[in-house]
């Protein structure tokens, strides 16, 4: 399991997207990842109001899901997103940092099935939610 954390940290950390991003990986392991983006304004959606826009949310919260499958003991390794849900609760407060935890709760030899959610310093309030399907890479 070790040398599979090892690398969705590696694979995670070398998307240029998510370090463009900001983001990073707070913690990964047995089907579950947790993943930070501090507040940049380089990422405000909305000058009014300094809100990061929705589309850094949606790829922080795929980047994380696919991580979380990564990491789960039945899955042999890569992944790619097959559909994506996410519920936006509403708008992250600015000057926070965004972190989304996913888990990865059910695998076929196939498909991977993932829950995510987003949250600012607000616990009790979901920035955002997510459900998603992932492929299971094959072993054969």
């Amino acid at each position: 399991m070790a040398d599979r954390t090892k690398l969705a940290r590696q694979f995670i950390e070398a998307i240029p997207h998510s370090r463009a991003l900001g983001m990073v990986l707070d913690e990964i392991g047995d089907g579950v990842a947790e993943i930070s983006m501090p507040y940049d304004e380089k990422l405000i959606g909305d000058p009014e109001t300094r809100v990061i826009a929705g589309g850094a949310v949606s790829a922080l919260m795929d980047t994380c899901c696919g991580a979380a499958v990564m990491s789960h003991p039945s899955a042999p390794g890569g992944t790619a997103t097959i559909d994506l849900r996410i519920d936006y609760m509403r708008g992250a407060t600015p000057g926070q940092t965004i972190s989304t935890k996913a888990t990865c709760y059910h695998i076929t030899r196939s498909v991977a099935f993932v829950r995510a959610v987003a949250t600012d310093e607000d616990q009790e309030h979901p920035v955002a939610t997510a459900t998603g399907a992932f492929t299971v890479e094959s072993s054969f």
